[in-house]
């Protein structure tokens, strides 16, 4: 298990959620990413792509200036939901 930083500071919506996503896809399940932002609409942007991607994700700090997520990759997948919805036949 490793953990990687990814320091997004001065970047606006909708780059901390891109970016995140582009990380995350480099990981191995049980791997951990500690993503700092600045921008406020992480707090939104960022939880909404890790419910998306099935990871799990927690806000370690938050400040005026700076949001701090600690997310792990777990064995989820993108469109995983989405393929076991369609499977109701």
């Amino acid at each position: 298990m490793t953990t990687t930083k990814l320091d997004l500071a001065g970047l606006k919506c909708p780059l901390p959620a891109l970016k995140t996503r582009k990380a995350l896809k480099s990981l191995a399940a049980g791997d951990r990413l500690e993503v700092l932002c600045t921008d406020p609409l992480s707090v939104i942007d960022i939880p909404n792509l890790i419910r998306e991607t099935g990871d799990k994700v927690e806000i370690t700090e938050r400040s005026e200036s700076r949001i701090v997520f600690l997310i792990e990759k777990t064995n989820g997948s993108i469109g995983k939901a989405d393929t076991a919805s369609s499977t109701h036949n």
